[in-house]
């Protein structure tokens, strides 16, 4: 059975035993496009494709749980979880803004920011609901916002209004619609006065984690829109519908447009701009509908301009090392397409440009991995060989950014630069190097998202953090967990730089929280290095770091770590000699001193140290019974003193 107006096909499991007043056992079936006629294609006797909801593969177009069919059957999930707040969405879809984005993000954990559904501002009904506007300033967002509309629901204000400084937007509103503690839908409201906002969600979600499951049409008040279906990095899905409105020229009707790719819209135009998502596709009708009603209250909607969606579309796709990897759905069997792509190799430089043509398998999913080189971020087009509507994509990589935010700190140089050679390590990676100098009489501080979103990635598996590295003085290591709510709280660890560069292996056993105990990275959203004065004197400062990766163990001796300064000795009392074991983060020469209780140095060795644990043995030679004190220090750090007893 098929409901027209959303495409939505739904199985009815022992039809030819249903009678009048029977309980149907019925089921979503698949997302297809929207009709306005019954025309027999979808026939009860047609043969049709079934997915198999536990072989893991995909047997009629999704794969298992992510196909409508298996909701809520076997060990798959309902869909209808939470959807993502609007207090998170809302970026461009360009290259102008990761960096201040990622500096939004950045501030907002370091002040232990959270968005609170539960204390935002409700949004009631007023008495002048869906009635043309009195202000003489004309109408506002909020007057184009559906409240009261979804059943069993509250709407709170979600406006993540940080992106009127950032973005093209002139007036922003969005609200949540919560059901019992669930965010169940979301509308995004923005007004822009130089062309169309330049953010849709699909555009840019399916290269940071999502995938796009389906793009077919939907039917809302006759006419013919596009509808998405997003499957977000927590496996949650969303149904997405976006629409602009302008007025007309004479300025006495909206005319409402919805397309696929943003350069269909008109430039230097004010737009009044919807997004919306939804667990629910019957939500996502409800408000839509709602939404071009009040449209209408305001102004009479004179036209509708749909455009089609695209046939052949990019499902996933992911950049990693120098390689842009995506899944290609080929609705149409198309036999090439071409990819067009502009993009930037560090956060600061200029645009490049490729073209090329590639062929398709002819099978509904393609994958292909394009070798793009090391990027920051990429915005590329795909178009198939019948001239249908193109598919356009963005990404970037998690920024770097400074933190002067110190009214006593000036940035005197802030530089990007990419790594020299794609990682074929197999650890991961923190693309880019950085060198920063600064005057300062507090702190300054660069700070890298592992992705641009600030979403956790897991770093459970590795347990060194390795890098290059030289400058003045402690640099301090902070390593943000998304688990973690407090900044203070935060896993930190100190090393020492030279004016020469050196490389560190830093144990992520090292890093120490107030509150916790042990990291685990199985949830890691940046990485900050801080350099910091004493708060009185103004001092020059810099950091040259570079070749930032997380990797296996590199202990040299033993699969212990050793607490960070730690020294071990044994045997301790000591006859003719004893073993001292402690962890180097660098290679360097090391002092093994000997002091006897007058404080005077009695032996003095001058070691070796590798990276990892170093075990060197201590002869008597001589030395008399009684009590010592060895010490360990090189260019780098200062080990814990140890107390050694002579027979």
């Amino acid at each position: 059975m098929s409901a027209n107006q959303t495409g939505t096909v739904y199985v009815i499991q022992d039809v030819q035993n249903l009678e009048v007043g029977s309980i149907m056992d019925s089921n979503l079936f698949a997302f297809g496009p929207s009709s306005s006629l019954n025309d027999g294609a979808r026939c009860p006797t047609a043969p049709v494709p079934q997915e198999d909801c536990l072989n893991g593969l995909d047997d009629d177009g999704l794969t298992d749980c992510d196909d409508p069919s298996c909701s809520g059957v076997s060990e798959c999930p309902v869909i209808n979880p939470s959807v993502s707040t609007g207090n998170d969405g809302g970026l461009e879809s360009n290259d102008r803004l990761s960096t201040l984005i990622n500096k939004r993000n950045y501030l907002r954990t370091k002040n232990n920011y959270k968005f609170d559904k539960f204390t935002a501002k409700k949004i009631i009904k007023s008495a002048f609901y869906k009635q043309k506007s009195s202000k003489t300033s004309g109408f506002s967002l909020i007057d184009l916002i559906p409240v009261d509309v979804l059943p069993e629901t509250h709407t709170v204000e979600s406006s993540p209004t940080y992106l009127l400084a950032l973005t093209n937007a002139t007036e922003l509103f969005s609200v949540d619609y919560i059901r019992d503690t669930e965010t169940i839908a979301v509308i995004l409201a923005t007004k822009t006065e130089n062309g169309v906002y330049e953010h849709t969600k699909y555009i840019c979600d399916r290269l940071l984690g999502a995938e796009l499951l389906s793009v077919s049409t939907i039917g809302i008040k006759g006419q013919t829109f596009i509808k998405s279906i997003i499957k977000n990095t927590d496996g949650s899905k969303e149904f997405v519908l976006s629409f602009s409105g302008k007025l007309s020229e004479d300025t006495q009707n909206f005319e409402i447009e919805s397309y696929w790719n943003i350069d269909q819209y008109q430039e230097n135009q004010t737009y009044y701009n919807f997004q919306i998502w939804t667990n629910q596709i019957d939500d996502l009708i409800v408000l839509a509908e709602e939404a071009l009603d009040l449209f209408e209250a305001q102004k009479n909607i004179s036209s509708y301009t749909n455009a089609a969606p695209p046939p052949v579309f990019v499902k996933k796709g992911s950049y990693r090392n120098g390689s842009l990897a995506v899944e290609i759905v080929n609705g149409n069997k198309s036999s090439s397409i071409t990819y067009s792509a502009g993009f930037k190799r560090t956060e600061s430089s200029t645009t490049n440009y490729s073209n090329e043509t590639i062929a398709l398998n002819g099978n509904y999913l393609n994958p292909i991995i394009i070798n793009t080189g090391n990027i920051f971020d990429i915005g590329f087009r795909i178009e198939n060989n019948l001239n249908e509507t193109p598919d356009d994509l963005f990404m970037s990589d998690g920024p770097w950014g400074v933190d002067d935010s110190s009214d006593q700190t000036t940035v005197n140089e802030f530089k990007i630069t990419q790594n020299d050679q794609s990682y074929s390590g197999d650890g991961y990676s923190v693309e880019r190097n950085i060198s920063l100098e600064a005057t300062t009489c507090t702190y300054v501080a660069a700070y890298r998202a592992f992705t641009p979103r600030f979403k956790a990635v897991n770093l459970s598996n590795f347990d060194v953090l390795e890098l290059d590295a030289r400058g003045t003085g402690d640099l301090e290591i902070t390593i943000i967990k998304k688990g973690i709510t407090t900044w203070e709280n935060q896993f930190k660890s100190v090393i020492t730089l030279s004016e020469d560069k050196t490389h560190f292996a830093i144990p992520l056993a090292h890093f120490i929280s107030n509150s916790h105990q042990g990291i685990d990275l199985k949830d890691a959203v940046n990485i900050v290095f801080t350099m910091a004065s004493d708060g009185e004197e103004e001092v020059q400062k810099s950091m040259y770091i570079s070749d930032i990766e997380f990797t296996k163990s590199t202990l040299s001796t033993s699969d212990e770590v050793l607490e960070e300064n730690a020294t071990l000795l044994f045997p301790n009392p000591m006859k003719t000699n004893s073993e001292i074991r402690f962890y180097s983060e660098v290679n360097t020469e090391t002092d093994i001193e000997i002091y006897n209780t007058a404080g005077i140095l009695v032996k003095k060795l001058i070691v070796t140290t590798t990276i990892g644990n170093n075990t060197f043995t201590i002869n008597r030679n001589g030395l008399t019974s009684g009590l010592y004190f060895i010490k360990i220090s090189n260019n780098f750090k200062t080990y814990n003193s140890k107390k050694l007893i002579l027979y």
